[in-house]
């Protein structure tokens, strides 16, 4: 039986990951798609990095996938996609999840936004900080 860390640490052999300076210099490219995979509750409390799309762990594969009826158009599969989370966990797995699904150029951002706030890095719509 597998547990969480289990998953979390084999999706993380195969997807690529970032610094949090790494992760805002590619997030500024003009062909780059930064996704939040956190849930809207926590986008209130703390924020999200500028120009991301929200589009929470749950709904990912619904809004990635170009056949299904719920597809979000700003999801690509050529596109250079970024994803971020609270810790980097569900990132890692969203990730993961969008290479099966034919994406080939994704990437998180490693520790999540807790490592954007210790590289003071800004947020849009911050209210409160839990790191």
């Amino acid at each position: 039986m597998s547990t969480l860390a289990d998953l979390v640490e084999c999706a993380a052999t195969t997807v690529g990951s970032l610094s949090a300076d790494q992760f805002a210099a590619e997030a500024d490219q003009p062909l780059t798609v930064v996704v939040d995979v956190r849930e809207a509750d926590e986008r209130v409390q703390t924020g999200s990095i500028a120009n991301a799309i929200h589009v929470p762990r749950g709904l990912l594969e619904f809004r990635a996938d170009p056949t299904n009826p719920g597809h979000d158009p700003r999801l690509r599969p050529e596109a250079r996609v970024l994803l971020y989370c609270d810790d980097g966990a569900r990132a890692t797995l969203a990730a993961a999840s969008l290479q099966n699904l034919g994406y080939s150029a994704v990437a998180l951002l490693r520790g999540g936004l807790g490592a954007w706030d210790a590289a003071r890095l800004p947020l849009v719509g911050k209210t409160s900080s839990p790191y």
